[in-house]
């Protein structure tokens, strides 16, 4: 194993700045899958399970859905929440029982509802909800891609180190091309988000700035 005194910070700015770094590239029509905007892990100022890295990131999301809806190309949005007694948590609602708790996001509460600042078109959105990590699993997303028959995922959220691998895996693992705007995902603690936008830059998706992602959509026709 290698090792290295640099930071995951540092080694991500490596890894973005290499010329040489191959991508899948953009297809010819996405989806845009925002993971869980919701007050749990957006609200720092109520909740200490929020996170946030950059603070424009729910403005770019709203910009994105609002170009998606333009074309005529799929905007889902996902969250998760759980029962009072929190057995469809399964296994991952067991390790802790805290107010703060994942299996604690319970229907109806204030963790579970979207953040105000997103903007979701009730009409024309998709509003999932999920109970594991990725957004395809036990969902209807799969389906979803394969009725617009779209080749590229575009994915914001959080957190980048939880749901936003976990559904990048799932994704390139289902065949599509892959895309992450590096100012559109959180985490709660920088290593953990450059790790793993590392990680994902080198094996499962494409990591760019957001800017890039709005300079391709303004080149597509809508549909």
């Amino acid at each position: 194993m290698e090792t290295s005194d640099k930071t995951a910070r540092q080694l991500y700015a490596e890894v973005k700045a290499n010329p040489a770094r191959k991508r899948f590239g953009f297809g010819k029509k996405a989806i845009l899958v925002n993971i869980d905007p919701q007050k749990a892990y957006t609200r720092t100022d109520l909740y200490k399970t929020a996170y946030e890295t950059d603070p424009r990131q729910l403005e770019y999301v709203n910009e994105l859905a609002k170009t998606f809806r333009a074309l005529g190309w799929p905007v889902v949005w996902t969250h998760v929440a759980y029962m009072e007694s929190a057995e469809d948590a399964g296994i991952w609602g067991t390790r802790t029982d805290t107010p703060d708790s994942l299996q604690n996001i319970k229907f109806d509460s204030d963790r579970s509802q979207f953040d105000e600042r997103v903007e979701i078109d009730t009409v024309k959105d998709v509003i999932y909800l999920k109970k594991m990590p990725s957004a395809f699993f036990e969902t209807q997303l799969q389906s979803l891609c394969v009725w617009h028959q779209v080749d590229t995922v575009i994915l914001t959220g959080g957190s980048t180190s939880g749901c936003i691998r976990a559904t990048a895996v799932d994704s390139l693992s289902r065949g599509y091309r892959t895309v992450i705007p590096e100012e559109c995902v959180a985490d709660k603690h920088e290593s953990y988000h450059f790790a793993n936008l590392t990680d994902l830059s080198l094996k499962y998706a494409d990591v760019m700035d957001v800017q890039e992602v709005f300079d391709w959509l303004a080149k597509q026709e809508k549909a």
